[in-house]
């Protein structure tokens, strides 16, 4: 049985969350993904201000759309009047979760002094969290590192001072920002956050599989495992890892033709979203990705030439019919 995680006065209909990512998370995948059965997916990271000023590129990103069993904001800012404004219209807009960021260790975001930079000044971190948690009623939670470098591990500290703010849910990656996402991922180490807080407790990084989300779980005492890299080109895994969690199994990667009614779904939506020329071209990183991770062809290298060669396709039809005829059990029986 799935075991609901409660978040402030949500009730999460499972323990297996998606990372906000930007590039990755919009709308179109978003609903894909819930339709497949993740219970948790996150927007893209939104920068407050420039949502507050009403950019359209940045209001596309925190548009929550329908067809989700959960509607999550990522907030990403400095000043806590653009964090309260944000907060103020991503609830409005029908969020019913905030998340802070407080973890991208992305050098536009951390030189802008945002995302992780925060974990070298705590006394910011906790004047921003205190400005969303006051500018809504909506539950607010937070992502984080473990720190900013191997010689500031605060993560345990943040999450103390966050849950005196009055957030409801911490999720941690097991990297400093200065990792970014080299080396492995230390869930042993999330584990003093464990001990510092009492909140809803995500343990991020490195969760591919089943067995992958075990071992986090256990090694962090965590209460859920958020997954970012390991859904390039699965939306089906997050899912899959709520059923493998709950009932002891492992994952299963999709035939050819599910694999392939997933992937003309995902365009479609994206067609949809951004209209074609647009949805098209946002779509090849996924379409890359989803070439990439299929067992078929079974070589690497007729896989690199299968995405090169769909990527490059001028219109949705053509990607369609080349992926038609990738995934065909014709094609499929000849390259075995």
């Amino acid at each position: 049985m799935t075991r609901a995680l409660q978040i402030g006065d949500v009730s999460v209909a499972g323990r297996v969350l998606a990372a906000p990512m930007t590039g990755v998370t919009d709308l179109p995948f978003r609903r894909v993904a819930a339709r497949l059965g993740a219970a948790y997916v996150a927007t893209e990271m939104v920068a407050c201000a420039e949502f507050a000023k009403g950019r359209p590129d940045v209001v596309r990103r925190a548009a929550v759309g329908d067809g989700l069993p959960l509607m999550v904001v990522q907030l990403v800012g400095r000043e806590a009047r653009w964090i309260a404004e944000g907060a103020k219209l991503a609830a409005a807009a029908g969020a019913e979760i905030i998340d802070l960021n407080m973890g991208c260790p992305a050098k536009e975001v951390t030189g802008a002094l945002s995302g992780s930079a925060l974990m070298r000044d705590l006394d910011t971190a906790e004047t921003l969290i205190r400005a969303a948690v006051d500018a809504t009623d909506r539950p607010v939670t937070l992502k984080m590192r473990l720190g900013w470098d191997d010689a500031s591990k605060n993560a345990p500290e943040l999450a103390w001072r966050a849950e005196r703010a009055g957030v409801k849910a911490i999720a941690v990656h097991g990297r400093t920002r200065c990792q970014f996402y080299k080396g492995a991922a230390d869930w042993s180490a999330v584990a003093e956050v464990r001990t510092a807080t009492r909140l809803p407790l995500a343990v991020n990084g490195d969760i591919v599989c089943a067995d992958s989300a075990r071992r986090a779980l256990t090694a962090s005492g965590a209460d859920a495992v958020m997954v970012g890299r390991g859904v390039y080109g699965r939306p089906w895994l997050l899912a899959d890892l709520e059923r493998a969690l709950a009932g002891g199994t492992g994952t299963e990667e999709p035939d050819a033709p599910r694999r392939l009614a997933i992937v003309l779904e995902h365009l479609a939506e994206s067609l949809r979203f951004y209209g074609e020329r647009l949805g098209l071209r946002i779509f090849r990183k996924h379409l890359g990705w989803y070439v990439e991770q299929a067992p078929w062809p079974a070589s690497a290298e007729a896989r690199r030439e299968a995405k090169r060669r769909l990527c490059a396709a001028e219109s949705a039809a053509e990607v369609e019919r080349g992926l038609t005829a990738l995934w065909t059990p014709d094609r499929l029986a000849e390259a075995a």
